[in-house]
C-alpha cells in the first residue's frame, strides 16, 4: 500500500512496517510529544480514514513540525500501528476476569467482562472498521489483526480453563478453541453493532445479555453460576 506521504513526495524515511520499530522516549517530555503525535494521528485517521489522509494533517493537528514527527516514527503506517496498539491495550484490559470475585458469581463475572469488553469496543469502533480496511489490502496489518484476535483468544483460553478447573464449565470442550470461536462470535457482533451500524443488534445491554447467554450455554455453565453436577 502507498502511503500519502510517498504520494505527495514529503520524501519519509524508508517504510519500516506496520510495527512500532522504535524504542519509547526515555524522557518525560519525549513522551508527551509522542502521545500528542498518537492522539493527533488518531484523530486524523478516525476522520479521514487511513488512504485519506496525510502526514502533513497528522502534525498540523498535533501542531508540530514534519521533523519532530520523523523523531518518533519511521511513517504514516508506523503511526497507525502505534495508534492501534493504544486501542487493543484498551480492549484488551476488559474481559473475563482471572479471578472471581467472592461477592460475584461466575455468570456476574462474566456478564461483567462482556460489559467492558463491548464498551471498549464501542469506544474505539471507527478503528476497528480502519483496522478491518487497511488489514484487507495490507499483509503487515493482517497480520497485526491476526496477532490482535490471537491475544484475545489466548487472554479468554485461560480464563475458559480455570472454569474448566473449578468445575463450572464443560471439561470435555477444547478450551483454546471454545476461546477462540467465543472471542470471535462477540468481537463480530459488535463490529455489525458498532462499526458497521447494522441496524437490529439492539441497545447496548441487550448485546451484553445475549453475549453473556450465548457464552454459558456454549460452555455448558449452569444459568445460575454454580457448579456442574
Amino acid at each position: 500500500m502507498m502511503s500519502k506521504t510517498e504520494e505527495h513526495g514529503e520524501n519519509p524515511p524508508a517504510h519500516g512496517g506496520a510495527a512500532p520499530k522504535r524504542d519509547l522516549p526515555t524522557t518525560a517530555r519525549g513522551l508527551r510529544t509522542r502521545a500528542s503525535l498518537v492522539a493527533a494521528a488518531r484523530a486524523v485517521f478516525e476522520r479521514d480514514g487511513f488512504i485519506d489522509s496525510r502526514l502533513t494533517d497528522i502534525t498540523k493537528e498535533a501542531q508540530c513540525s514534519t521533523g519532530t514527527f520523523y523523531t518518533y516514527f519511521d511513517s504514516k503506517e508506523e503511526a497507525l500501528a502505534a495508534v492501534l496498539q493504544e486501542a487493543q491495550e484498551d480492549m484488551l484490559h476488559p474481559g473475563p476476569p482471572q479471578e472471581h470475585h467472592e461477592n460475584r458469581t461466575v455468570v456476574e463475572s462474566l456478564e461483567a467482562g462482556n460489559r467492558a469488553y463491548i464498551e471498549a469496543y464501542k469506544r474505539n469502533a471507527r478503528l476497528m472498521l480502519l483496522l478491518e480496511q487497511v488489514a484487507s489490502v495490507d499483509p503487515e496489518f493482517r497480520q497485526l489483526r491476526l496477532n490482535r484476535g490471537q491475544a484475545f483468544a489466548k487472554r479468554n483460553s485461560k480464563w475458559v480453563k480455570k472454569l474448566q478447573d473449578e468445575g463450572f464449565a464443560d471439561p470435555s470442550l477444547d478450551s483454546d478453541m471454545s476461546a477462540k470461536a467465543l472471542s470471535l462470535m462477540v468481537g463480530r457482533m459488535a463490529f455489525y453493532k458498532y462499526a458497521l451500524n447494522e441496524p437490529g443488534w439492539g441497545t447496548d445491554e441487550l448485546l451484553v445479555e445475549t453475549a453473556t447467554k450465548l457464552w454459558l450455554n456454549a460452555l455448558g455453565i449452569p444459568a445460575d453460576g454454580s457448579r456442574r453436577t
